[in-house]
């Protein structure tokens, strides 16, 4: 792979890693406990502010997976190993790396993964 779609893909990993960063620190509050006051909260409104911040939660989970990914395809960057399969070894597509730099199985070890 050439120089200039490695510094491209490294470019599009640091940015969507900055993104999803800032998209953490915005939603913090949505995953804060939910107060047990059902006083100045009413039972429904409790149950609401509770799936919520569920939903925030796996929200949560799926961010740092993805930061996961990121930062271990910038890893493969930085050995010469980035768009190689982890399983097969052949190249991944370009196509698919471009859809998603952090990719780590070509189409065919995906689907065999699914």
């Amino acid at each position: 792979m050439g120089k200039q779609k490695l510094v491209r893909f490294r470019q599009a990993l640091v940015e969507k890693r900055a993104e999803l960063a800032e998209l953490r620190d915005v939603n913090s509050g949505a995953r804060a406990p939910v107060s047990l006051d059902q006083q100045s909260v009413g039972r429904i409104s409790r149950v609401d502010a509770m799936q919520q911040q569920a939903m925030a939660q796996a929200q949560e989970r799926q961010r740092a997976s993805a930061l996961v990914a990121i930062e271990q395809a910038l890893a493969r960057i930085k050995s010469g190993d980035f768009g190689y399969c982890l399983q097969c070894d052949e190249e991944i597509a370009l196509k698919r790396l471009e859809a998603d730099p952090a990719a780590r199985l070509c189409v065919s070890c995906a689907a065999l993964a699914v």
